[in-house]
C-alpha cells in the first residue's frame, strides 16, 4: 500500500499535469497558422448580414495565401508565444485532471469500461479550470491574430505589441478585470470541447480494441482516435470558440466596457439575428483542420509520453 500512494501521490499528480502543458505546446507549433485564419474568418462579416460585407478570406487554403502575400509567411505564427500560453494552462488541468482521474479509476464503470458521464465530468472540470487559468493568454492571442494590414483587416484593429507588451498594456488600461474579457464563454468552451473530445477519444480507441484494431500499434490507435475527438469536439465547441474570440476582440469604450457586447448572452443573440443563426459556425472548417491535426498532435504526444512515464516508473 506504501508503495503505491508513493507511486500515485503528488509528485506524480504533477507529472500527468505537465504531460498534458507540453503536449499541447508541441501541438501548437504546427496548427498556429491554421489558429490565425480562423480567428480572422470568425471575426469577418462581425455584426453585418452575408452578403453585405467583404470577403478578404474564402476558407483555409485561401486565407493562408492572402496572408503570407500581403503580410508574409510570419505573419502565419502570429500570437504564437500567446497561443503556447494558453494551450499549456487549458491543458495542464484539462488533460492533467483527466489522467489523474483516469488513473485513479474514476472515470471508469464497474466492469472497467469508460463511462460517458464520469469521463465527461472529469474532461469537463479540467476543461473549465484550464479555460480560465488561459484566458489573458486567449485573449491577448485573438488580438495580436486579427492584427492585419490594413486592405485584408477584420474585426476591431488593436495596436499591440507582442504578448508580454499586451498583457502589460491590457492590465494599465483595464486591470485584472480587463485580463480575464471573455472568460464566460470560456468555462463552456472549455467544459463542452474538453468532455466531447476526451470522452470520444476513450470511446474511439475502446472500440477499436473491442474490434482487435490497431492492438498491437499504440501510435495508430491514438492516431485513429484522435481523429474522432478532433470531429466531435469542434461540432460542439465551435459555438463558444466564435462568441469568446468576438468578445476577447471587441473595442471598449472609456469605462472598458465592450462596444458590441455587453456578455456570453447578448454575444449569442446579436451574431443570431444580424448574421444569422449559421454565424455560430463560422470558422467551423478552420476549426476542425486545426482541431484535427492539434488533436491528434496533442493526443498521439499525451500517450506516448504516459507510455513513456509508466516504463520509467518499471
Amino acid at each position: 500500500m506504501a508503495a503505491k500512494t508513493k507511486q500515485d501521490g503528488v509528485a506524480r499528480d504533477v507529472t500527468d499535469l505537465l504531460m498534458g502543458g507540453v503536449s499541447a505546446m508541441f501541438a501548437t507549433l504546427f496548427t498556429n497558422p491554421i489558429e490565425v485564419v480562423k480567428t480572422r474568418l470568425q471575426l469577418q462579416g462581425e455584426m453585418k448580414a452575408k452578403g453585405q460585407h467583404a470577403v478578404f478570406y474564402k476558407n483555409v487554403p485561401h486565407g493562408l495565401f492572402v496572408i503570407a502575400r500581403s503580410e508574409g509567411l510570419v505573419a502565419l505564427q502570429n500570437g504564437l508565444p500567446a497561443m503556447l500560453g494558453f494551450q499549456f494552462c487549458l491543458n495542464t488541468f484539462r488533460l492533467g485532471v483527466y489522467r489523474i482521474t483516469e488513473r485513479r479509476g474514476y472515470t471508469t464503470d464497474a466492469n472497467g469500461r469508460t463511462s460517458i458521464i464520469k469521463g465527461a465530468a472529469a474532461a469537463g472540470v479540467g476543461g473549465a479550470l484550464g479555460s480560465i487559468a488561459g484566458t489573458p493568454f486567449f485573449l491577448v492571442k485573438t488580438r495580436l491574430q486579427a492584427q492585419a494590414a490594413k486592405a485584408i483587416a477584420v474585426g476591431h484593429q488593436h495596436k499591440h505589441d507582442g504578448t508580454l507588451g499586451a498583457l502589460m498594456d491590457i492590465y494599465r488600461r483595464e486591470g485584472v478585470k480587463g485580463l480575464f474579457r471573455g472568460v464566460y464563454p470560456q468555462i463552456p468552451r472549455g467544459a463542452v470541447g474538453s468532455s466531447s473530445q476526451m470522452v470520444s477519444f476513450a470511446y474511439a480507441k475502446q472500440w477499436l480494441r473491442d474490434h482487435n484494431l490497431f492492438v498491437n500499434s499504440p501510435l495508430m490507435l491514438s492516431f485513429a482516435g484522435a481523429n474522432l475527438g478532433g470531429l466531435v469536439m469542434t461540432l460542439c465547441l465551435n459555438p463558444f470558440d466564435v462568441v469568446a474570440t468576438r468578445l476577447s476582440n471587441q473595442p471598449v469604450d472609456a469605462q472598458n466596457r465592450g462596444k458590441l457586447y455587453s456578455g456570453m448572452i447578448d454575444c449569442f443573440i446579436k451574431m443570431a439575428r444580424k448574421e444569422g443563426a449559421a454565424s455560430l459556425y463560422k470558422g467551423v472548417g478552420a476549426n476542425y483542420l486545426r482541431l484535427g491535426p492539434h488533436t491528434v498532435l496533442l493526443l498521439v504526444c499525451w500517450d506516448q509520453l504516459k507510455i513513456l512515464e509508466e516504463y520509467l516508473r518499471r
